[in-house]
């Protein structure tokens, strides 16, 4: 396909006209919450930014569900509002990038274009049953070594399955070819093109428990685990190429979908983490920490999982790279129990002062295991545990505490990636909501031993899908030219002691050992 920019500048010789700049790349961040959208100059600066939230919906306990096409009501909305906002309008829009929520699994009808049943999303755990029996039978580590991931309900294979045995007539129709599916970057290409694309990009596909980590490919084998037919699946492209045009009647004009990537393999690539080693965290509701292993997929033995970071653009120094992911489930979430459920704070932001207002948790541990425990631990027995009180003990200590116990847990996470790569950390690149928290950032680096380091820009997600798009179609020139625009904003050197720091981490996983089974008991 033709180099948009190129084509653009040979209309004007051609008839002698200035036509306006193509000075942006627009860049859709669809989350699981609300769908954004992100107008990027050449300097990758934010220009222009619109969201809206949609519906979460919940029929049964344990079951998270989205209208489809809700999502893409949102996404159109935000899409149509920063485009129409540019005094050009989308002749300014070189190329689109899209960044998404993961996992989230969409089923439509080919010929309508309408989904068949509600989106099943990431958070959504009706399959728990069938993957606790892939484990029982023993298919966990044949899966984990062809995937890179565990059978959990998380991921898309059995959410899909799930919806051919559960919508009418739904197997046999994706067995004729009559049915799509697709996670939320497919959904939004398909609705993006007018129908004309059904495609994933690898970082995606390598979600589904479907996707061969090593032939990048669907696995004929996995299929047949699943009971999937091959024909309801999209074609897997790379996240940096343009894949097609959106149609002109969205925009006024066509313009290349050029970028795809998940949330948090986008945030990596936003980070300019494009060497082996390193690494971004990205602190939310919980906490996603991706690093960087290279050209080669790491089979993990501390329960992380491995996944395609991306595939492309070619002058990379690997034109796929892989990364080790692990999940910490409360983050940001704990401080929101401090404020609604113990409500010894208004709002969050009184958590970082309330915090430094004492110089230590006077060996008090929170352990955060609400949901149970994430990586390196996957215990779903566990349960939250606050140890070490005195009749000392403040509600600035428990604050610190659970400050300490976001960093601790990211601790944890980083010393089972080293384990797993033979990679030691050199640095921790961060962003999302509670990055912006100093003392949170400073607590990091002493647990860590590294620098932490917070860019200027903090749309990490949403800046690497416009970079992967904009590197695509010649709006950037390379990946050096990406690392030479991320800027520092702060950087916060390791200041404890390592001797203290080994001691503050054989003591926490003292609590955590006595959080780990507390509801079997």
């Amino acid at each position: 396909m033709p180099n948009r920019t190129d084509a653009h500048a040979g209309y004007a010789a051609v008839f002698g006209v200035r036509l306006p700049a193509m000075d942006h790349i627009l860049s859709l961040d669809q989350g699981t919450t609300s769908s954004r959208a992100i107008l990027f100059d050449r300097e990758g600066r934010v220009v222009r930014t619109a969201q809206r939230e949609f519906r979460q919906h919940f029929p049964h306990p344990g079951w998270v569900e989205h209208d489809a096409n809700e999502i893409w009501q949102t996404q159109q909305a935000v899409m149509r509002e920063v485009v129409d906002g540019l005094p050009q309008g989308v002749a300014g829009v070189a190329a689109i990038g899209i960044a998404n929520q993961r996992e989230t699994t969409v089923l439509w009808d080919r010929a309508t274009g309408e989904p068949v049943a509600p989106a099943i999303v990431w958070q959504d755990r009706r399959t728990a049953d069938q993957c606790a029996t892939l484990r029982e039978r023993g298919q966990a580590g044949w899966i984990q070594r062809r995937t890179g991931l565990l059978p959990d309900a998380y991921f898309s294979a059995t959410k899909l399955a799930w919806l051919l045995d559960h919508v009418p007539d739904a197997r046999a129709r994706a067995a004729q070819g009559e049915l799509a599916f697709g996670t939320v970057d497919c959904w939004l290409v398909w609705k993006l093109t007018g129908g004309r694309v059904h495609a994933t990009d690898a970082s995606n596909a390598s979600r589904s428990l479907l996707f061969n980590l090593r032939t990048l490919s669907w696995d004929p084998e996995l299929l047949r685990l699943f009971d999937i037919p091959a024909a309801v699946l999209p074609r897997v492209v790379p996240s940096s190429g343009v894949l097609g045009e959106t149609d002109p009647l969205l925009l006024g004009a066509a313009v290349p979908i050029a970028g795809l990537a998940g949330d948090q393999q986008a945030a990596l690539f936003g980070q300019a983490c494009f060497s082996p080693g390193m690494a971004k965290n990205t602190y939310g509701t919980g906490c996603f920490m991706l690093m960087n292993t290279g050209a080669q997929p790491v089979t993990s033995q501390h329960q992380l999982l491995s996944t395609v970071a991306w595939q492309g653009p070619p002058d990379l120094a690997h034109r796929t790279a892989y990364a080790l992911e692990g999940s910490v489930f409360m983050a940001g979430a704990t401080v929101q129990w401090l404020r609604d459920g113990l409500q010894i704070i208004r709002s969050a932001d009184e958590m970082g002062p309330l915090a430094a207002s004492v110089g230590d948790t006077g060996d008090v541990y929170l352990v955060p295991a609400f949901a149970g425990l994430g990586t390196p631990d996957w215990d779903g027995h566990a349960r939250g545990t606050l140890v070490g009180m005195t009749r000392g003990t403040t509600r600035a200590h428990i604050a610190r505490a659970a400050l300490e116990a976001i960093a601790l847990q990211t601790a944890d996470v980083f010393g089972a990636m080293a384990g797993d790569s033979g990679i030691e950390l050199k640095e921790l690149r961060v962003d999302g909501g509670a990055s912006r928290n100093d003392l949170l950032m400073q607590m990091q680096a002493d647990f860590l031993g590294v620098p932490v380091v917070r860019p200027r820009i903090t749309e990490t997600t949403a800046l690497g899908a416009a970079c992967l798009a904009g590197l695509a179609t010649g709006f950037w020139q390379g990946p050096l030219e990406m690392a030479a625009r991320w800027s520092t904003d702060r950087r916060f050197e390791p200041q404890l002691a390592e001797g203290e720091r080994q001691r503050r981490l054989a003591r926490w996983r003292q609590a955590v050992e006595r959080a780990k089974g507390w509801a079997q008991s």
